[in-house]
């Protein structure tokens, strides 16, 4: 069986269902009690980073490790620890057509990524989370092929357990543990042997099923609690009847149940950034747009109502206070340059000044008139770009040029995107260059005396998913906010696939340098022994390397090792070794000990084969200190609705560290936040 397989369940699968304080702007909009953590001397600073705006209301799943603080508690059995895994990916998921920015194959299948900026897709995708997190506490986790589903088990107390977040449900047994896939699958067999009229009979289930009559089914499937009355799931797209189907011992994609690991991609996190006359406005609402809005299927959760349709369930049982599920938000940044403000968050301003150096005209300017100038910026994005304009204002004197150039692979090259030989005001559409990226460095390059821009503001619509924003409740509210380490990552991640080509960055897009590998997907072809390696170069000071594959190796021979250079490739040292025998599976590493100073290395991965030995994704974060990271205080403005009335609530946060009440008397109807740095 081939990788290819997974991306082509998705229609298998897809059968069942279609001044410096705070300040309230509005009259009893609720009322602000700031407690400072910390006390801190406001600077001026090119970036703010890891800015997080937590509500009591909703769980911070804004990393593994925020997840992990916000579900796993001091104490807990492995049993509770799971049942928090599930919940978890129960309430921050939905079972959907899968969105898919073309990195993995058969969509999203990073659990942090899936929560905050998708919150939907299929039961493979949810398989891969459960996987994840259970991994990540150190839980043992495996996925399986059923008859047209994929479910995920966790270990513990020495035997398998079912957590199938994808349709809600799991099995206790007599004995109140969780029923395992096997278990159910014999508990299943067992009845139909003794029924065997209704084995493949849909609608003899369907009839059997009603008035609570499921509870004489299978005695492995009586005690769930998820079935209402007449059989059917909390979503209302899936009842016994599908469950008697997809656990009847046939199917899974080679004719019968198939162990299989989905795996998962790792390394997403949420990190919010900041830089003077940026802001990020995020709403619990859509303008229609989407990850795959150029022809895919249309998702129901676009157009998804809480407590209505396939969403009558995530109020009710997981809490959920979004309206609805998929987010449209804007990043904006309007580049301060008359004042020179955006230099600090710059990668680079050469040969360039600002009227606040020298009085001069236009707004940016060369410094030394015979020589071309540059700005370069970065735009990074913790949501996927959907959109993008420049709105820019040009003058060009003296046979001069100002072009715009945009690259989407960390700098390594350059597109042109409009160059100006006269002067001119323009909006210029970006989308071409930015859909689907999460990430993208901007040029204006700048010859001829009297050149120069007055205006330039970006603008991008994104997606992000409204169940995971901090969103408010009735009554009390306690509002934490955090800012920092003021560090950044730069992402290498490519489709393994060339076919993508278009649709997303593809592997080569990054240079990497290919000994013995290649194929599609990305395989060890030459005698037995093969590397790619890619060069990672960062802005400021790496901190450290994370990164891994979801991969193959068929023989116990096989593998992947996991190696790095610190000095351009004179030397390399093995970190970690993804190990065979796997048809399919998942491995990640951190590397802390980075020499002091270093700004670029190169990450290997060497493989060995004797059978198969394959890439199907990876992913290489390395973290970095943001050369001008400092704290700045943050604006963070919530509106919403109650009562038909809208309610507006601004607060400044002056320290890294402090929280803030909001007392809504009536349920909140949630609009947006918006954070921006203080003036």
């Amino acid at each position: 069986m081939h990788r290819p397989f997974i991306a082509a369940l998705a229609v298998l699968f897809a059968f069942s269902f279609t001044a410096l304080h705070a300040e309230t702007t509005v009259a009893d909009a609720g009322s602000q009690t700031p407690t400072a953590a910390t006390s801190k001397t406001p600077s001026a600073s090119g970036i703010v980073s890891h800015i997080r705006v937590v509500s009591d209301k909703v769980e911070d799943v804004s990393s593994m490790e925020a997840w992990k603080k916000s579900f796993i508690k001091d104490g807990m059995t492995d049993e509770q620890k799971a049942l928090a895994i599930w919940k978890t990916v129960s309430a921050f998921r939905h079972q959907d057509t899968p969105p898919d920015d073309y990195l993995q194959d058969g969509g999203i299948n990073d659990a942090i990524k899936s929560f905050n900026v998708y919150g939907y897709n299929l039961c493979f995708n949810e398989s891969a989370s459960i996987e994840a997190l259970a991994r990540y506490i150190g839980l043992p986790a495996r996925g399986w092929m059923i008859n047209h589903h994929s479910v995920p088990e966790i270990f513990y107390d020495k035997s398998w357990h079912l957590y199938d977040a994808s349709l809600l449900n799991y099995f206790p047994k007599a004995d109140g543990k969780i029923a395992g896939v096997e278990e159910i699958m014999a508990g299943v067999k067992d009845w139909y042997d003794k029924n065997p009229g209704y084995l493949g009979n849909d609608a003899k289930l369907m009839e059997f099923m009603k008035g609570g009559n499921w509870r004489k089914g299978p005695e492995i499937l009586s005690r769930c609690q998820f079935y209402n009355d007449n059989g059917w799931l909390p979503a209302r797209t899936h009842s016994w009847q599908a469950t008697m189907m997809e656990y009847n011992g046939t199917d899974g994609g080679a004719g019968k149940p198939l162990l299989w690991d989905y795996g998962y991609a790792q390394g997403y996190e949420v990190n919010l950034q900041l830089r003077p006359g940026e802001r990020l406005i995020r709403n619990w609402s859509n303008k229609g747009l989407f990850v795959n809005m150029d022809g895919g299927n249309v998702p129901d959760a676009l157009n998804a109502k809480a407590g209505q349709g396939d969403f009558a369930y995530s109020a009710t049982l997981f809490g959920d206070l979004a309206p609805g599920r998929i987010g449209n938000g804007v990043h904006e940044y309007n580049l301060p340059l008359v004042t020179g403000a955006f230099k600090s968050g710059a990668l680079s301003v050469d040969n360039l000044a600002c009227t606040a150096d020298d009085h001069a005209a236009p707004a940016l300017h060369l410094k030394d008139a015979r020589q071309p100038g540059a700005l370069v910026l970065r735009m990074p994005s913790s949501y996927v770009y959907l959109s993008g304009t420049a709105d820019v204002k040009v003058t060009v004197a003296n046979g001069g040029e100002v072009a715009l150039l945009i690259s989407d692979n960390n700098g390594l090259d350059w597109k042109d995107v409009k160059r100006f030989s006269v002067s001119a005001s323009e909006k210029i559409d970006l989308k071409p260059f930015v859909f689907r990226r999460y990430d993208y460095r901007l040029k204006v390059a700048i010859t001829g005396s009297g050149s120069g821009i007055d205006a330039l503001k970006l603008t991008h619509d994104v997606q992000q998913s409204q169940r995971a924003l901090p969103a408010l409740g009735t009554g009390h509210n306690t509002i934490t906010f955090g800012a920092g380490p003021q560090t950044g990552t730069i992402t290498v991640e490519g489709s393994v696939h060339p076919g993508n080509a278009g649709k997303q960055l593809v592997f080569s897009d990054f240079h990497p340098e290919l000994s013995g590998v290649g194929g599609d997907p990305l395989q060890v072809t030459g005698n037995g022994k093969g590397t790619i390696t890619f060069p990672v170069t960062t802005p400021g000071d790496m901190k450290s390397l994370r990164f891994g594959a979801i991969y193959r190796a068929r023989d116990k021979a096989d593998g992947w090792d996991y190696q790095v250079s610190f000095d351009g490739g004179k030397s390399f040292k093995t970190v970690d070794h993804a190990a065979g025998p796997e048809a399919s599976n998942s491995k990640y590493t951190v590397v802390n000990e980075i020499p002091a100073g270093t700004r670029s290395a190169l990450v290997r991965y060497s493989g060995t084969s004797v059978v198969a030995t394959c890439l199907f994704s990876f992913r290489i974060d390395a973290d970095y200190t943001e050369p001008h990271g400092a704290f700045h205080p943050v604006k963070i403005t919530y509106v919403w609705d109650e009562n038909g009335a809208e309610k507006t609530n601004t607060h400044i946060a002056t320290t890294e560290k402090e929280t803030y009440t909001l007392d809504c008397p009536t349920k909140p109807a949630m609009k947006s936040i918006t954070l921006e740095l203080a003036d």
